[in-house]
């Protein structure tokens, strides 16, 4: 893994500048790659590349970068894997590639196969994360690219016409730019209090975007608009697997799902350096783990964080899992002063503002395998691919229910349900827990009942699920100067042919996982210069999966089905099965207790009106509602209180 920086474009600083700028933006990636930095500048064409190396494959000097092909015509600044490099330099000499080659590393073989199929083949037939920026010197063009699910980020653009075309891993290399512009985007604001991230193309500073997933951008002229083209869509690869479901007896399945995640993580053990994986005892990685244990000669190193809050701890699951499979496994209990303590780091690790508060988890995690290996493998992304949210099934059979009764009937019995307290339906199923025991059983009864009625005057299924998936759902009351009210999810048009659970599945895996996710993980992981690298999202993986009849996925109450028989395989059931667990802290708790104070100062009316972002009154009224047990907004408060550590605690904030 490593960071990437440049810029194109004649309108330069001053020429003793070009490199103390270059320098400066690497600088700030260094924690993305340690192991070496270097610089390059073509004056004439008006290109400077600049690359920090994290060293994984091919260890030696031949693997640095910015890196020139064989014949001198594509320069490159590169940061993933690509996992099948190896085969790609079979089919390369297949094709008539004879050059020999300097070394081992897959930037090399990516710039081959550039050199001898183009830059759309080239993506095609590569596997893996990755972002790049790529120099033709013969058609004086910059092509930035993106691998095809969004685990590697890739920031651009050019914030005003006197600006050299600029790009980057993260935004704080952006920031070292003279006269970069730190003006806040209100509408991507507005997205941030929505989903708790900024979605792409979308970032928090006017003028720079996101480049999407299975997206490159080319850029000829740089006075010109850069050209997007997509060179793989999630989207159109469920619309072909729904259409061409595979028929064979369940066993058949489950072996060639075995043989598919087998050769996936295969590709994915491939290391230079030490290499281990997250475990939580969950479905997801205790499958990764598994597999990787049947794959190893040794005990695979496998690394968890412990709570001391029983609800959010899941290293005892994690131990017993660790423990069947014979890995050398390491766990951290940490105290909640030490969770607490991470808080005012993650405006640095994050950029920008992020409020999925898993973050602070996944960073000791990420940290103490760190101390440990520099690679670990994860199981994100099996719950995009296989059908593993409850709120997929919640969703779908709320709108069964509802959706028989007109849409006036709807609003009326939502503000019925509107017109009893969070608190007191909370109280009423406590009261009732003898006549009603499913009733009373129900977590923070009343927050479900008002945020059910709010949902029941969707329109449509895509609708009710955006509304779902959202934290504030008018963020444009809170936020001042917004002036674009969509909900920033992809028109229900785009997945037209994929219907009910698999149409929520696609939003997730073009929108929630990389934006959410993703980049969770990687920023998490890069804090600490460790390379994280996901099997599920093997692209071949995920094609399979979707030509999977879905009652693979969902069968009855039962999510990932077949991911869970394949697991069955390999470790014990009662190890495994347990109701689902997020990798969370007991966030509305403590903003009652030991974040109270923090909380207070950030969210202090006259600050609040000074600096002009927020309008006050309905952040006071929210969180006076959570002091006193009305309602549990921890979520909505942690969106808004991220936003104001960020602005108090990030470098790159507005002046």
């Amino acid at each position: 893994m490593c960071g990437i920086a440049g810029f194109v474009g004649k309108n330069w600083p001053e020429k003793e500048q070009i490199e103390t700028t270059l320098t400066r933006m690497i600088q700030r990636l260094n924690h993305r790659g340690p192991d070496h930095r270097q610089t390059w500048i073509d004056d004439d064409s008006g290109v400077a590349f600049a690359h920090s190396r994290l060293a994984i494959l091919d260890l030696s000097a031949a693997g640095n970068q910015p890196m020139h092909s064989h014949s001198g015509r594509f320069v490159m600044t590169y940061n993933g894997e690509i996992y099948n490099h190896r085969e790609l330099r079979l089919q390369l000499r297949q094709a008539g590639y004879a050059h020999n080659w300097a070394g081992r590393s897959d930037t090399e073989t990516l710039l081959a196969a550039i050199e001898t199929w183009g830059v759309r083949s080239a993506l095609q037939r590569s596997m893996g994360m990755f972002a790049f920026a790529l120099w033709d010197r013969s058609s004086r063009s910059l092509t930035l690219a993106r691998d095809r699910l969004g685990e590697k980020p890739l920031y651009y653009g050019r914030q005003r016409g006197d600006q050299p075309f600029l790009f980057a891993s993260e935004l704080k290399a952006l920031a070292e730019y003279p006269g970069f512009s730190t003006d806040i985007d209100r509408n991507a604001l507005a997205q941030f209090l929505r989903y708790n991230y900024i979605p792409a193309p979308l970032t928090i500073f006017r003028g720079i975007a996101k480049l999407k997933p299975g997206t490159f951008l080319t850029l000829g002229e740089p006075s010109t608009e850069p050209v997007l083209e997509s060179y793989w869509s999630a989207i159109d690869v469920a619309k072909r697997g729904i259409a061409q479901p595979l028929e064979l007896p369940e066993e058949k399945i489950v072996d060639q799902l075995e043989l598919k995640l087998e050769r996936a993580i295969g590709q994915q053990m491939i290391a230079d350096v030490p290499l281990g994986a997250f475990l939580s005892g969950g479905v997801d990685s205790s499958t990764v783990v598994a597999l990787m244990q049947k794959l190893a000669s040794r005990p695979v190193k496998t690394f968890t964080i412990g709570l001391p809050e029983k609800s959010y701890d899941e290293a005892e699951h994690a131990r017993a899992v660790a423990a069947h499979l014979g890995t050398d496994h390491t766990e951290l209990y940490v105290t909640p002063e030490q969770v607490r303590q991470v808080i005012p780091s993650l405006p640095q690790i994050y950029d920008e503002p992020f409020a999925d508060s898993s973050q602070i988890p996944t960073y000791l995690v990420s940290a103490l395998a760190g101390e440990h290996v520099k690679v670990a493998l994860s199981g994100d992304g099996g719950d995009e691919v296989f059908g593993g949210y409850n709120r997929y099934l919640y969703t779908d059979r709320l709108w069964d229910s509802i959706s028989a009764f007109p849409k006036p009937v709807r609003a009326a019995a939502a503000a019925l349900l509107k017109t009893i307290s969070p608190s007191a339906w909370t109280s009423f199923g406590k009261v009732t827990h003898r006549l009603l025991p499913r009733l009373a059983q129900v977590d923070r009864l009343g927050d479900k009942v008002h945020k059910g009625a709010s949902l029941m005057t969707s329109d449509s299924l895509h609708e009710l699920y955006c509304r779902m998936t959202s934290q504030w759902r008018h963020p444009d009351s809170l936020v001042i100067g917004v002036t674009d009210q969509s909900d920033g999810a992809i028109n229900a048009d785009e997945t037209g042919g994929i219907s009910g659970i698999e149409r929520m599945m696609v939003l997730d895996l073009t929108e929630y996982l990389p934006d959410d996710i993703l980049v969770k993980v990687d920023r998490a992981a890069m804090a600490v210069s460790l390379e994280t690298r996901a099997p599920f999202l093997d692209s071949e993986l995920i094609e399979f999966a979707w030509r999977l009849p879905f009652r693979y996925r969902l069968r009855g109450n039962t999510t990932k089905w077949i991911l869970r028989q394949l697991l069955y395989r390999h470790v014990p059931k009662q190890l495994v099965d347990r109701p689902k667990m997020g990798f969370g802290i007991p966030i509305g708790a403590w903003l009652r207790g030991p974040l109270r104070q923090w909380a207070e100062e950030l969210l202090d009316d006259r600050r609040l009106r000074h600096e002009g972002f927020f309008r006050p009154e309905p952040i006071r009224q929210m969180w006076r509602a959570h002091l006193n047990g009305t309602v549990d907004a921890e979520h909505r408060l942690w969106i808004v209180l991220m936003f104001q550590q960020w602005m108090e605690g990030n470098t790159l904030r507005a002046s």
